[in-house]
């Protein structure tokens, strides 16, 4: 009884014109796309900028720069390759890492 309520009540509104399907259904859309456009300035744009932060540090990496690793290694830039950087992390001792490893660079005299 209830359900046949229901089917009566719509049944005019769904008769009345086509016009109001497209509304309907742009108006259901809306908040997925509001929604799209909030995760974009939230999460995907600043993102990107730290992305591009990161490149550019990676990028103007020079020969005594004191880094740190995203692994904790701590260590001053001795010579630099095209994919990859080396670093001394202690006397004498000197790793070979990735370049896309640096995770920052740190103030001069940091690492002793």
């Amino acid at each position: 009884m209830l359900i046949s309520s229901a089917y009566a009540q719509t049944a005019p509104a769904a008769a009345a014109g086509g016009g109001g399907d497209l509304m309907s259904s742009l108006g259901g859309m809306l908040p997925l796309v509001l929604m799209f456009v909030v995760l974009y300035f939230i999460m995907i744009r600043p993102q990107m900028k730290r992305q591009k932060e990161h490149r550019t540090m990676i990028d103007a990496l020079a020969k005594g720069d004191e880094v740190a690793t995203s692994g904790g290694v701590l260590g001053k830039v001795t010579k630099l390759s095209e994919g990859t950087v080396y670093l001394e992390i202690a006397n004498g001792v000197e790793v070979q890492v990735q370049r896309g490893a640096v995770s920052q660079v740190l103030p001069k005299g940091t690492v002793k």
